[in-house]
């Protein structure tokens, strides 16, 4: 799609907010080093942030769909008072291994590596995957990048800002 919106997707547990185990309470949010930054610089350079994260804590009985809404919806304005704007959140409760009958799943096609998610916001944000990208943690975030049709780059920890920068050469 022509004339559609740079995107960067984002991984949330190990990118946005240190991985903790199953995060779910404010008392477990930790942004990462950089990362109110990072979404700023892209913010400034015109790109919709969206997050994409796979939250099989619900599906496991660890915390309810709400939790994970409201510990979502927190990251969202805990970024936001930083300057850092969230354009929209996709999580996927689903799980194969789940004990919660509502959200046990084979192979949902919003768990990565599958890629609904990203798929989803496309069509819902008018997104052109020709100038957008993923920044994950984990093999099924890039794998959900190349299903999706956009390339995705592999964070590995650190600074998250200076890891935008090097990777968009400003």
């Amino acid at each position: 799609m022509t004339n559609g919106v740079p995107a960067v997707f984002l991984d949330r547990d190990g990118v946005l907010i240190e991985d903790t185990g199953y995060p779910h309470l404010e008392a477990h949010l930790r942004l990462t080093p950089g990362a109110a930054e990072a979404v700023r610089r892209l913010n400034q350079l015109g790109y919709l942030c969206v997050i994409v994260t796979n939250q099989s804590g619900v599906a496991r009985g660890l915390f309810t769909e709400d939790q994970m809404k409201a510990f979502n919806a927190l990251i969202v304005r805990r970024l936001a008072a930083r300057g850092a704007i969230i354009g929209a959140v996709y999580a996927c409760p689903f799980h194969s291994d789940g004990r919660i009958e509502a959200y046990i799943h084979p192979d949902h096609p919003d768990r990565k590596p599958n890629p609904g998610m990203i798929l989803r916001a496309i069509a819902d944000h008018r997104i052109d995957p020709a100038k957008s990208f993923m920044i994950g943690d984990q093999p099924s975030d890039m794998e959900a990048a190349r299903r999706a049709g956009v390339p995705g780059f592999l964070f590995e920890g650190g600074d998250l800002d200076a890891f935008v920068r090097d990777l968009l050469g400003h």
